[in-house]
């Protein structure tokens, strides 16, 4: 069996007309019963129903699409007694609409019209037009430009299980990009963050599964669930075998069983979604377990790596080092960031690139420029292998394979990296197809090709023939136009054309009385304001313009189809090039940020070292340089193994929190290839990447902040490795002071005696600077201030040893808490500070209510002069702002304070 027979297995059979006449017993007129059969085939879409010049939609699909659209909705006919909602979108701008669709959630089934509708009239009064579903538009099998980001991938994926082992394939259909992974369960949501894919395929039966409830719940917003046989590698296997034309996948990679199922359940979907067309599938290329860096979804959304907190990309670290020209290369740079590398040979050679693009400062501004003028050949040729390519798209093709020509002519001159070398080579040759299309296409192309007007003069010569005698024909048509009004002395006549009549002959309705009765002019149409005419010579002239247009459209589209399987022969390499084309944009562009921003290249190994010297967080630094504001302070971080775990301590707003951030997406940016904010960094390859920075809850599965805070935390010390870099903030916050000091020692401990990995451990509980004693690779670290008449000054220095207190109460200053809450902040502090916090604290709850006592008890007498009560009070009034009322109770709060 075909791959195409599997699919047709599902694909719906077409509406019969003794299934309309069936319906329309039970009242339906025969377009609704029509509609309400290829309604109930497709029962999770909107359906688009073609009507003329109109997509209309009914019934709940009106209703739902009318909202999401902000479009009118009214009413067409009755059906059971009551209204039938009905609202519509232009067939020539529906693509403008879809964006909206898709972006909620809502999948759209395009319905078209398989026939003339004079055919059908043919066949009785009760017949409607055939109208079969032409394709299918969901969330992950979109490929037109106008729906797409053109800087992001957008992946459709599949999750398949297989015994203990999870088998997770995706591919992009708008570039042919397919790829495959198997991982264990516990890795299945890193898997997932790093795609973070469009749409999603999972069986009905593992979604049943409970312990992937919460992995699966955060991604049902684009979930698609599927019958779970659709995930049989069996049949998976035969429809790969068949798409590729190979007995075995054995010489692709040793695929996995998972794999192969979630693999095949892409590319049946793909089929049923384009009604059996295929793009171009790449050979699906296994990501192997542990070749790229691990990076589970709590550490992807602390670390804002291609999304801010707020899910914006400005301000994220993507948007600031993104200095691409090209969509592929934008798409490639966001893989290379989320994938980052484990392989340091493979690491080095990508640093290669970017330091030959960093010193040849020519190469690299010709390398820019020319590919800025590269289209996206990547989206065109998928385009054109599903049969839904333009002339735009063969002149995308043609414009960027004469880029590569150009930029491989340059590479071979140099003597660049090896990586360089091979992107030359896949650059190709295409001198003959590019002329080719240079030749055939028009200057001015439209969209579609049955548009015409595309091919180039003196290309085809019969074109160029059917052309003039069109052309002639109008000539001739203008001729006539002035011969029968000086024959009936009418200077006003025109000859006009419409859809309808074609070709007619119109005076006005007072002129018409000139018009002969008989003879050469034949009444046709009576109007308000205007008679139409035709005439024998008129009719024929006609035939041979409309023969002339059909003959030179019929010959176009069949040249069209000429250059299309062109294409589709040279599809491999011209995917080659276009891979090429996007990989020395991402590495120029690497280059590029470096030289702006002053990045270097960092050194990679197999140890487990980890020496950053003046280290600086990419994001911070470049919001500083915006702003015009003070230079980033630099800091140094060495996880070397004699002190692999770093505590930190030291108050807020001294810049705990963008040190710790910083490190992890230096390590990402080295491993990723690109060169990084930073003096010196050397650094042995980190497996998976932990971050637990920053609170927030979780209401959705009821969750507080702090049991947010122990699920992260939970994940880290069950998973990191002597490999991981581990970065920890504020353990234990969450709740009682006792128990989070506990809960954070503990943690600690477990960090250096379980996990043994590189981490940082940022906390305000001071108590746990005394593990130094008892822990031989824990470090002290803390962040510098500087106290100067009665102010502290962040330094955002990480010097060595613990801080001496959090400095919290002048954070509270700053942030602008009451005065006198301040003021009794720190006598509690000091209260808290001079004798055993369980006594302290028993004596303060005795002195409650806290303010009570503040007002009524003398201020005593100190050394250091403060504002009294009186004056505080005083300060927190504003007269103008005040009614008498509220400045009569403002004096009488005054002489209480006094009293």
């Amino acid at each position: 069996m075909t791959t195409l027979e599997v699919a047709k297995e599902h694909l719906p059979a077409e509406v019969s007309q003794e299934e309309i006449e069936a319906r329309m017993k039970g009242g339906a007129t025969p377009m609704m019963a029509q509609f309400m059969a290829l309604k109930e085939r497709h029962p999770d879409y909107l359906l688009f129903y073609r009507m003329g010049d109109f997509y209309e939609l009914f019934f709940q699909d009106a209703v739902s699409a009318a909202q999401a659209l902000q479009i009118t909705l009214t009413k067409r006919g009755h059906h059971n007694g009551e209204d039938i909602p009905m609202c519509g979108v232009p067939v020539k701008a529906y693509e403008s609409y879809l964006p909206k669709l898709v972006e909620k959630g809502f999948k759209v089934a395009l319905c078209e019209q398989m026939e003339d509708p004079a055919e059908a009239k043919k066949r009785g009064s009760k017949s409607v037009v055939k109208r079969d579903v032409v394709r299918l538009f969901t969330a992950g099998t979109i490929t037109e430009d106008t729906l797409l980001d053109a800087r992001t991938n957008n992946y459709l994926a599949a999750v398949a299980q297989s015994r203990s082992e999870m088998g997770v394939a995706w591919l992009d259909i708008s570039t042919g990009a397919f790829y495959t992974q198997a991982c264990v369960p516990a890795l299945l949501p890193a898997v997932l963050a790093r795609l973070n894919p469009g749409e999603l395929l999972v069986s009905d039966k593992l979604l049943q599964a409970p312990e992937h409830f919460d992995t699966f719940n955060d991604f049902k917003s684009v979930l698609t669930p599927q019958p779970n046989s659709r995930f049989d590698s069996s049949n998976g296997t035969k429809r790969l075998e068949k798409l590729y034309g190979v007995k075995t996948l054995e010489s692709f990679a040793s695929f996995a069983r998972g794999e192969i199922s979630a693999a095949g359940a892409l590319v049946d979907y793909v089929e049923l979604t384009q009604k059996g067309k295929l793009p171009r599938l790449e050979i699906p290329r296994q990501l192997a377990q542990g070749a790229s860096m691990e990076i589970d979804a709590a550490t992807r959304r602390n670390l804002e790596l291609s999304l801010t907190l707020s899910g914006q990309r400005k301000g994220s670290l993507l948007e600031v080092i993104d200095r691409t020209v090209s969509g592929a290369g934008a798409r490639l740079l966001s893989t290379w960031l989320s994938s980052p590398l484990t392989d340091v040979g493979q690491i080095d050679q990508r640093l290669d690139g970017v330091q030959f693009f960093k010193e040849d400062l020519a190469a690299r501004e010709d390398m820019r420029e020319a590919l800025k003028k590269c289209p996206d050949m990547e989206r065109a040729l998928s385009r054109i292998t599903l049969g839904r390519g333009g002339p735009r798209d063969l002149a995308a093709i043609r414009d960027g394979l004469a880029a590569s020509f150009e930029l491989r002519e340059k590479l071979i001159t140099l003597t660049p990296a090896p990586i360089l070398e091979q992107c030359a080579s896949d650059l190709g040759n295409h001198g003959e197809l590019v002329d080719k299309l240079a030749r055939s296409l028009g200057e001015d192309l439209p969209l579609l090709a049955r548009d015409g007007d595309f091919i180039a003069p003196g290309y085809a010569p019969e074109l160029d023939e059917l052309r003039g005698l069109r052309s002639e024909s109008k000539r001739l048509i203008s001729n006539l136009q002035a011969r029968y009004a000086e024959t009936v002395d009418i200077p006003t006549l025109k000859v006009k054309h419409n859809n309808v009549l074609g070709y007619f002959v119109e005076v006005t309705a007072k002129q018409s009385e000139k018009m002969p009765s008989e003879g050469e002019f034949i009444h046709r149409q009576t109007m308000k304001n205007v008679i139409r005419y035709t005439t024998v010579e008129l009719s024929e002239l006609e035939g041979k313009i409309s023969s002339a247009g059909d003959r030179s459209l019929a010959l176009e589209t069949r040249l069209f189809e000429e250059l299309i399987s062109d294409v589709m022969m040279k599809a491999d390499e011209i995917a080659l090039a276009a891979n090429s084309l996007a990989r020395l944009d991402v590495l120029s562009a690497l280059a590029q940020i470096a030289i702006e921003c002053n990045y270097n290249r960092p050194v990679l190994s197999e140890d487990y070292a980890f020496d950053i010297q003046g280290g600086r967080h990419p994001v911070v630094e470049a919001a500083l340089l915006t702003a015009n504001e003070s230079a980033f302070v630099a800091n140094n971080c060495d996880l070397s193994q004699d002190q692999r775990l770093w505590l930190i301590t030291g108050p807020n707003m001294a810049g705990k929190s963008t040190f710790l951030r910083q490190n992890a997406l230096i390590t990402i940016m080295a491993q990723m290839g690109g060169f990084v904010p930073a003096d010196h960094a050397h650094i042995g390859v980190v497996d998976r990447l932990f971050s637990r920075v920053g609170a927030a809850d979780d209401l959705a599965r009821g969750r507080s902040t702090f049991m947010v805070e122990m699920v992260e935390a939970a994940a880290i010390l069950n998973q990191s490795t002597e490999r991981s870099l581990v970065i920890l903030d504020e353990i234990g916050r969450g709740t009682a002071t006792f128990d989070g000091l506990s809960i954070a020692w503990a943690v600690v401990e477990h960090l250096h005696e379980l996990n043994k990995c590189r981490a940082l451990f940022a906390t305000h509980y001071h108590e746990l600077t005394a593990l130094t004693s008892k822990l031989g690779h824990l470090s002290c670290h803390s962040m510098k201030v500087k106290e100067w008449k009665g102010e502290v000054i962040f330094l955002h220095e990480v010097g060595g040893g613990a801080a001496d207190r959090s400095y919290g109460i002048h954070v509270a200053r700053l942030a602008g808490l009451p005065k006198a809450v301040i003021k009794r902040a720190e006598q509690v502090l000091e209260t808290l500070e001079k004798g055993e916090q369980s006594s302290a604290v028993t004596k303060l709850a005795d002195d409650l209510p806290l303010f009570a006592a503040l007002a009524h008890e003398p201020e005593p007498i100190m050394v250091e002069a403060g504002p009294s009560e009186v004056e505080i009070a005083l300060d927190d009034i504003q007269p103008d702002d005040m009614s008498p009322r509220e400045a009569l109770e403002a004096l009488y709060r005054l002489k209480g304070l006094r009293d």
